[in-house]
């Protein structure tokens, strides 16, 4: 391979050596499937909200370790496990089938448990933490699907 001297060009067989890297400039950086990045958050929060069924399931059979057992607790704080114990694994097979629907079901069960956490906050225990990490993901899963749904195919 020849070298060159200062200011000259080196050739190669193919051509400029300076030729591969504006080729490799001009190529399209790859695009992102925003559809599949969709997918793989759906099927996290799936699972997710898939453990948190069945732990509120844990919570209502007794299997969790808790200093008021389910069946002495008052009747509302009853009533919003088993709405999430079912409002939940609802929502994970939603999400796991990346359904619309299921968006839907987990954006509710999300909104509600927020709602609760701030403003029945004996009811539902969940720290500042947790509540605004639900934001965050409710906030993460808008702008996907958004991206998603403007991705050029």
């Amino acid at each position: 391979m020849p070298v060159a001297a200062q200011g000259e060009e080196t050739r190669t067989e193919g051509g400029r050596a300076g030729g591969v890297l504006e080729a490799l400039r001009a190529s399209p950086l790859p695009r992102v499937r925003w559809g599949l990045i969709l997918v793989w958050f759906l099927r996290l929060m799936a699972v997710l909200w898939m453990m948190m069924g069945l732990l509120a399931w844990a919570d209502i059979l007794g299997l969790t370790p808790s200093p008021v057992p389910f069946e002495d607790r008052g009747l509302g704080a009853q009533a919003v496990v088993v709405y999430f114990a079912v409002f939940n694994l609802v929502a994970a097979v939603g999400l796991w089938l990346t359904s619309t629907w299921g968006g839907i079901m987990w954006l509710l069960a999300l909104m509600s448990h927020m709602i609760m956490a701030i403003f029945l906050p004996q009811v539902v225990a969940s720290g500042v933490f947790t509540v605004a990490m639900f934001g965050v993901l409710a906030v993460l899963y808008l702008v996907i699907s958004w991206l998603a749904a403007h991705d050029q195919e």
